[in-house]
Parts: structure tokens; sequence; C-alpha cells
């Protein structure tokens, strides 16, 4: 029988995340003249009615002097900046639907995103203009759609900054434009998957406003805007930073400090100098804090709890970091196609079930099911299926991947493979899918192989990930073509060869193994499982030594 959430059910009003953040309440949940970001590093910062303005502002425009449509995709290109939720509430006034893209991401890629989402403007970082532009001229979008955002502007007044888009003085106050929660989309985001290509998740208005609500009931009553100051280095172009750093601070009015990218001194002296209470981050993060003599450099008392999500926690690293910072870390779950968060642990309970994601969100059922499509037992392990309001509408012109994913009865079938305890915690201890998590990021091998196989010196290839302790690299076993012979240095010149083709966390970081065959089934299809516990044998050869 399917499991209900630990918490009680929460009521989720059908309106948009503009109505949600700006109409919904006819008392101010909190000030609004309220910082509610703040750059760490130029100390620029946005209210809540600043937020509000600009993003009218920046929407009006887009209606009067760009013509926009409902449903039409702004792209956003751009490390972590303050000027973003601007830009994407003001899409959203607009009637658009947002789509996020890695700034570190080649002409390529991005072309890729760009072409398939297929976007009617770019906002991006005077410092990606170089990939942005090379990635419109590959699909033909005009460069006059492209605007800047951030502090440095165009000196050459070839691209406007999003705070010129406008509306001019001669139009009446322009509306913004309604959209059906339950049916229209809020975000396009993209997730890699095991064909090889990253899909377009779709997440719809009331997706995101369900999951915003269901975190900010749940553990989120163990913060405020009176009392807390969050940190913001997760990358907003990824699910996990929009819903928790983007959406929640504007609707509960906490200020966020925001860097641009993860830098530990960085990150640190902003703990100190801002007095921050709590943040979201990942594991090789706590890594850092564990064993990084920095930690011990600056004033750290005023950070209560962090949260670490993208891989799985160690009792270790928890004691470590707690011990020597006395910070408290909690575990949680989710994914692109969950918006993202549907388990975490409770803050009164972080100590207690180190190693599980904790309990269910409000509003959501689960059932772990057996590779025979039957409902395991309690306490059994089987793949993770998934239902309620938070759940994505399907793949971006994928039928067939949302056919595979979603059940006829609604339920997501997350690929994570675990067993919910006697307590309501839920455990994830394995991976139906393929995909490699290398510091939170995803990785498709089948990405990696189709790009590898094009070398001229490569006859066939596999890329699985390898396990490091806190994280997963890429590693490539490689075939080589007739005549030519094995050595470190084409090793080396393959990894170098693939570094120029890739965004940087899909590098060949667990390097190159030549074999004289790729494993495969009768069916053709790679055996990763042989070539996991080949290099799992050779790491029990090498600690034996």
């Amino acid at each position: 029988m399917p499991a209900s959430s630990f918490y009680p059910a929460i009521n989720i009003p059908q309106v948009d995340l503009w109505g949600l953040m700006f109409e919904t309440d006819k008392e101010e949940r909190f000030p609004h003249d309220k910082v509610i970001y703040r750059d760490a590093i130029t100390r620029r910062s946005y209210t809540y009615a600043g937020v509000r303005d600009a993003a009218i502002s920046f929407g009006s425009g887009l209606i009067t002097s760009w013509s926009w449509r409902k449903g039409d995709v702004m792209t956003i290109v751009s490390p972590n900046n303050i000027d973003m939720p601007a830009i994407i509430y003001g899409t959203l006034f607009a009637g658009g639907v947002v789509s996020p893209a890695n700034p570190s991401y080649s002409v390529d890629e991005l072309g890729f995103q760009l072409q398939d989402n297929g976007t009617s403007a770019i906002a991006t970082s005077k410092a990606c203009l170089p990939a942005v532009t090379g990635a419109a001229k590959k699909i033909g979008l005009s460069f006059d759609r492209i605007i800047i955002l951030g502090d440095e502007r165009d000196s050459d007044g070839q691209f406007q900054h999003f705070d010129q888009l406008t509306a001019p003085s001669v139009f009446p106050k322009i509306n913004r434009v309604r959209v059906n929660p339950l049916t229209d989309l809020a975000f396009l985001v993209y997730s890699s998957g095991t064909t090889g290509l990253p899909k377009g998740v779709m997440l719809s208005h009331h997706n995101i406003v369900a999951n915003v609500l269901m975190v900010a009931s749940s553990v989120g009553t163990s913060y405020s805007w009176r009392d807390d100051k969050l940190l913001g280095i997760l990358p907003f172009y990824h699910i996990y930073g929009l819903t928790c750093l983007v959406h929640q601070p504007l609707h509960r009015g906490i200020e966020l400090v925001v860097i641009p990218h993860f830098e530990l001194e960085l990150f640190l002296r902003t703990i100190e100098q801002e007095r921050i209470t709590f943040t979201y981050l990942a594991p090789p993060v706590l890594v850092k804090l564990a064993t990084s003599p920095l930690g011990k450099e600056y004033d750290l008392t005023s950070l209560r709890m962090a949260t670490s999500g993208a891989a799985p926690l160690t009792q270790s690293l928890v004691d470590t970091v707690n011990k020597r910072l006395g910070i408290k870390i909690n575990q949680a779950y989710g994914l692109s196609e969950t918006s993202p968060i549907t388990h975490t642990q409770p803050w009164g309970e972080w100590y207690d079930s180190v190693g599980s994601v904790g309990k269910m969100m409000p509003n959501l059922t689960a059932k772990y099911m057996s590779p025979k499509g039957e409902e395991v037992a309690n306490g059994e392990s089987g793949e993770l299926y998934l239902k309620g309001p938070s759940i994505f509408k399907g793949y971006w012109k994928n039928r067939q991947a949302t056919e595979e994913s979603v059940t006829a009865d609604g339920y997501f079938r997350t690929g994570d493979v675990g067993f919910q305890d006697q307590n309501h915690n839920f455990y994830i201890t394995d991976r139906v899918k393929e995909l490699i998590k290398f510091n939170g990021y995803q990785v498709a091998p089948a990405e990696l192989e189709g790009l590898l196989i094009a070398h001229p010196n490569i006859d066939d290839v596999a890329v699985i990930g390898v396990d490091m302790g806190h994280t997963e690299v890429p590693r490539a076993f490689v075939v080589l073509a007739g005549g030519i012979q094995e050595s470190p240095d084409l090793a080396n010149e393959i990894v170098r060869w693939m570094d120029l083709k890739v965004v940087h966390y899909k590098r060949l970081r667990g390097g190159i193994q030549f074999l004289d065959h790729i494993p495969k089934s009768a069916a053709g299809k790679i055996l990763r499982k042989v070539l996991k516990e080949k290099v799992k044998q050779e790491l029990v050869g090498k600690a034996k030594l």
C-alpha cells in the first residue's frame, strides 16, 4: 500500500507563481522594504518591493517592446546574480517560460538547449557572451534578443541591459499575462538522461508553488525572516537553487546573500561577515569544511544549520563537521522532475537518521516497486515511485520518455532504489539509472560515449562513474582502432581532447583505461556492472599492496 507523508497535508492554492509571491496575502507577510537578495561582493541589493517593481518594468518591456507572447521561452545563462530573480519574475509577468542554462556550457551544449526549447530570448552576464553569441548564431537567434544582466554592461552598446527594456512612457499601465497554474509552464529545466542528450523537464506554476509551500510547512518552520539569513552558493540554474534560493526567500522574506560561485575562503568570510545562519550545499563543500584549516580561521558560530543534497552523506562526515564547527547538518532528496525536494530530515531528528534522506514532504505519496512491477513490503528494497502536486508535467517534446517515467496512475519512477523504515525515514541505496553524479552534477555516460566514439583513434568505448568516496568521476574504457598502440600519452591526449568539448563537470577525471573489447550483452547493451566490478577489484588489489 502506498506510503503517505509523515507531515499533515496542506492547502495548495491554485495560483501562479506571480500570484503566490505578490498577490496572495492581503496583509504583509513581512515588511516590503526588507532586503531579499544581496550581493556578497558588491553589496548591491534588492528589497521585496524592488524585485517586484523591477520585474513589472522588465515584463512590461517584454510585452510592449518585444511583443512577447504567452509561452515564449527566456533562457538565462549566468552565474548566480541578484538580477536573476527580477528577470525570472518579469518573464513570468509577461506569461513566459524560464529555461535556465549552465553558464559553463560550451557553444554546442548551449546550442542544443536553445534549439530544443525554442528560445525567444537570452538573458546573460557579459562574461558568458562568447558562448551565448556562438550558440545564438547556431540557431539563428537575432542578437537584439540577447540582454545583459549584472553589474557589467556592454561598453560597445550592442547588447542592452535588462533594466533598459521597459515599456515606453506613452503606454498605459501594463497588466500581467494571466496563466493557468495547473497547465501552463513556469520553468523548462534540463536534466541529463541515459539516452545521452539532456531532456527538458516541464514544471508548471502549480508544481513550483506546491514545492515552495511544502518546504515552508515542514522543515521551513525552523527558520524565519526575523531570525535568519541564508547564503546562496547553489547554482540558480539548477532546480535545487531555483526553489530553495530564489523562490523561498522571496516568498518568506528571508535575506539571501549571493555569491557567484563557490570559493572556500569567500564562503567562510561571507558567513562570518554577514552572520549567516543557514545554507544549502552539497557534500563536497562539507568535505572542505571537514578538512581545510581555513575553517578554523573564521568565526562561523552564527551558522546553525546546513542542508545537504545531491549526493549521500556519511556518518563520519556529519560527525566531523559537527564536532569541528558545531553545525547541524541534515540531508534532503529530490529531482528536477519533483520541483525538487520530496524528502528531508526534520531538524529535530537530524542526527538520529544519518544516512537516510529523511521524511517525505506533505501531500506526496510513495511506493517501492520490484523489477517485476510489484509493490514491495515496508522495509524491503525497490524502486521509489512518487506522486503528488510537485511532480512534473512530463518531458518537453519527448512523449516516449514521459510514458516510460510516469505510470498510468500518475506515479513518477525516480530510478532510485531504496526502502522505508518503521520511523517513516526513506533511504536511497542505489540507482536504476546510469547517471554519474559528480559533485551534485548529473553526467550521462551515453553523452560522453557519443563524443568519444568520434575520436579518430577510438573504435569502441564505455563510460562509468568511479566512486571516489564523496563523489563519482567519469572514466572511459576505450578500445583503440586497429594499428593504434595504447600509451599514457595517448590516454592524456584523449582526456585533453574531451576537455575542449564538454563543461567542466563532464571531464574524464577518472581517466582512460584501455581494453581489448567492451563487455556487452547479446542485445548489444554495455554491461556497466562488469566494468564497475573490474574497477572495484582493482581498488581492492591496490589496497592490499
